[in-house]
């Protein structure tokens, strides 16, 4: 009698289900009576969009979190926003650690997939570094904060604001407790012209978006530059441009709007915040939906591109835009190949490029299209929020609160895709043993 194996889950199909199953642990435990303020207890629904945001480091938010989630909650928010960030398999890597246990082969490839490493030699050094990282960068972030917030709120709360926004920034979450100092949904915008605030934040972002291979690849051979792999160097120019670039754009675009008035000094920390947190923490030091037309489309760009691979940020990724751009400028000098850094980028980079690009810009365009048949909202505030949501930033104009029911679900779909991958999520439920590969004919077409 001839047996029936149970097929076995993939590496990333166990990931989309860790992530689901994590999220729904956080709904629960945000429907607990004890998490919010107020008699009764969180609805199901925004139990649910707030334990998804966190889990998937978003921070689209439907209550402030400050004012409406009590200590409790804020510490399963902050957990979530943890487990998210570095991926529930570091975390379980980190308790076998503790605990002593050796790893099997299947739980080293689903880490190995989890954390973008690419090789099993090395696994359980790597994971170690990446955890010792975490802690003392998170570490350093809390001390720079609690030195302002002790002095604002006192001694406890300020060290416990410290260390809570040190993870949130370094995760890339955009989740913050200043809705009871500053008003409800006020993020960091009393801090705006704050070095100490502006700057520590800014750089737990970009580095929590670098992504833990490059983190591992400087610690490895420091500053020299010729034994950098190529994906560090893309990445650390990518940042230059974007940052750069970006403080530069929302200096030029924001002169005559919101840095009217204000102190040189403050306009550029303004704009430097404005370029650093779409990619993807969603803080904000100024009011988003004052923006101007062109903060608003370089803030959709900034947050459509995102961090960098195997990091806490979402989007579609640096080294995904640089890859397309290589390959763009290739085809019009009509060369061979892409080359970048006196390196040859391989055409199957161009191939994942190209299908990560277009499944998140068709997701965020669907997805734009479904809340506008849903309801009547402004197109460029829906249009925001999805891409917010593909490329879980949590930046919004406003609009979340207002979001229908059916809206919130296409916003819930968008940031789980946006943090388990949107390909990734597509593979998890499409995947099977493919068949034998088959050949058909070739015939030119006419492109451009």
């Amino acid at each position: 009698m001839r047996t029936h194996k149970k097929p076995k889950l993939s590496s990333v199909q166990i990931i989309a289900l860790g992530f689901f199953l994590m999220i729904l642990a956080g709904t629960l435990l945000l429907m607990l009576p004890m998490s919010s303020v107020g008699p009764g207890h969180a609805s199901f629904g925004d139990a649910l969009f707030t334990a998804t945001s966190a889990s998937c480091v978003t921070g689209l938010v439907m209550r402030d979190t400050g004012t409406y989630w009590t200590t409790f909650g804020q510490l399963v928010i902050i957990v979530l926003i943890q487990i998210g960030g570095l991926g529930f398999m570091t975390i379980a890597t980190l308790f076998s650690l503790v605990l002593r246990r050796k790893l099997g082969l299947r739980t080293r490839e689903v880490i190995t997939d989890s954390v973008s490493y690419g090789q099993l030699g090395g696994l359980i050094p790597f994971m170690k570094r990446v955890l010792l990282g975490t802690l003392l960068v998170e570490g350093a972030g809390a001390v720079l904060l609690s030195i302002r917030f002790v002095r604002d709120f006192g001694p406890a709360r300020g060290v416990y604001y410290g260390v809570w926004h040190s993870i949130s920034a370094f995760c890339n979450a955009g989740f913050d407790l200043m809705g009871g100092h500053s008003g409800p949904f006020s993020s960091f915008v009393a801090y705006v012209d704050d070095p100490l605030v502006v700057l520590t934040l800014s750089a737990l972002i970009l580095v929590g978006g670098a992504g833990f291979l490059v983190w591992d690849d400087l610690a490895r051979n420091k500053l020299r530059w010729r034994h950098w792999r190529l994906q560090t160097k893309l990445v650390l120019a990518a940042n230059a441009v974007l940052v750069s670039g970006g403080t530069v754009l929302f200096l030029l675009f924001e002169r005559n709007n919101l840095g009217a008035g204000r102190p040189w000094g403050e306009q550029v920390l303004a704009a430097l915040f404005d370029a650093v947190t779409p990619r993807t923490a969603g803080f904000n030091t100024t009011d988003t939906a004052a923006l101007s037309g062109g903060s608003y489309l370089l803030t959709i760009m900034l947050m459509f591109i995102g961090g960098s691979p195997g990091s806490t940020a979402g989007g579609v990724k640096t080294t995904t835009v640089f890859v397309i751009l290589l390959h763009t400028v290739t085809g019009i000098r009509r060369e061979q190949s892409a080359n970048a850094f006196g390196r040859s980028i391989a055409d199957d980079a161009l191939k994942k490029a190209t299908a990560v690009f277009f499944t998140n810009l068709l997701l965020a365009l669907f997805g734009t299209l479904a809340i506008s048949m849903a309801q009547t909202l402004p197109l460029t505030d829906v249009l925001f929020e999805t891409f917010s949501a593909i490329g879980t930033v949590g930046m919004t104009t406003g609009v979340t609160r207002s979001l229908a029911p059916v809206s919130r679900a296409v916003i819930i779909f968008l940031m789980y895709c946006g943090r388990v991958g949107s390909v990734s999520f597509a593979v998890a439920l499409l995947e099977r043993k493919a068949p034998p590969p088959v050949t058909l004919p070739k015939e030119d077409i006419t492109i451009g």
